[in-house]
């Protein structure tokens, strides 16, 4: 077998030129999803201090904030609700409601931006007041069985509302199939289920539970979601998605999980989602406002490490800046 002298694989990327003939490309701007967090109310724009560059918005103002990031080709959103207090029981019987902050916004984003692909966090822990993903039991813990009730008829009210697909992300034993039988009965047949299949009980949530005020008041979600630890468990909850009748499955997060993803992807032949959660976000930036690092070539890198990973869809806060960022 030839080796140096004769092989010198530097030859493969002296110049520009060649990186850019060779290298795989950054993924475009179509396989983003920007998550969105909307709150009820006229020109509510308030900027989350964990997430730079985040906003929790009002309708009226997300739609002015996705002009820009529609004609720069992103794929599309995932939208959050956020409830106040006052909206907020033991059971989550909030996130349904048909008047509720999500279901306003998707009906409006779909008139305004008929194209833009449209999906929806299909959860209850921001309108519980425990904070937790769905109702308790007398022993204090999620009751798995009465939470699918609960998040059957929020994503039939996203699916009303105009929603093109929805995301479960409670983590519940069976969500995938009690979901679906809920579209297809209300006749959405058509409203794809990306499934939160493999979502890990991370440290790298802090962010995103203060943009979302969804925070467990006691406790944690560790008897529900995902544990690092356990590799088999984890990937045997995207199978059992598959077989429940998920369209799309996800990862989440991305960057502590490329090893997952890239299982995960070798085994199904189905479109794999990605989630760049708020910690890797945040993260990111605070080492580039330190100094630390060049926040243009931090992000261009571990975006491409994702999609080399297997995803088809990267669901990222980045995506509101693809201009900057990536072109």
């Amino acid at each position: 077998m030839n080796t140096f002298p004769a092989v010198r694989l530097r030859r493969l990327r002296r110049t520009a030129s060649l990186r850019a003939l060779l290298d795989a490309p950054l993924p475009g701007p179509g396989r983003f999803l920007w998550p969105v967090f909307v709150t009820k109310g006229r020109g509510v724009r308030e900027p989350i201090d964990a997430m730079p560059g985040q906003c929790r918005m009002s309708p009226d103002v997300l739609l002015r904030e996705l002009e820009p990031v529609a004609v720069s080709g992103v794929g599309g959103i995932l939208v959050f609700g956020l409830a106040g207090e006052r909206e907020k029981d033991a059971k989550g019987a909030g996130a349904f409601n048909e008047r509720g902050a999500v279901q306003q916004a998707v009906t409006q984003v779909k008139r305004a931006f008929p194209e833009l692909t449209v999906f929806t966090d299909v959860c209850v822990c921001a309108y519980t007041r425990h904070g937790h993903c769905g109702p308790l039991d007398s022993g204090g813990g999620v009751d798995n069985d009465a939470a699918l009730a609960v998040l059957a008829k929020t994503a039939l009210s996203h699916a009303a509302a105009g929603a093109d697909g929805v995301a479960p992300s409670a983590m519940m034993d069976g969500q995938v199939a009690a979901i679906r039988s809920a579209l297809d009965g209300g006749g959405f047949t058509g409203t794809i289920i990306m499934s939160y299949s493999t979502k890990f009980a991370s440290a790298m949530y802090g962010p995103f539970r203060d943009a979302e005020k969804s925070a467990p008041k006691a406790g944690d979600r560790k008897g529900y979601q995902a544990s690092y630890a356990n590799e088999r468990l984890a990937l045997r909850e995207s199978q059992l998605d598959i077989l429940e009748g998920a369209d799309i499955l996800m990862v989440k997060p991305a960057l502590f999980y490329l090893d997952i993803l890239a299982k995960l992807r070798a085994q199904t032949d189905l479109p794999i989602a990605a989630y760049n959660v708020s910690g890797e976000y945040s993260m990111l930036i605070a080492t580039a406002k330190r100094g630390w690092g060049d926040l243009r070539s931090m992000v261009r890198e571990s975006t491409s490490a994702i999609a080399r990973a297997g995803a088809d869809i990267i669901i990222s806060y980045w995506a509101n800046r693809y201009k900057e960022l990536f072109t």
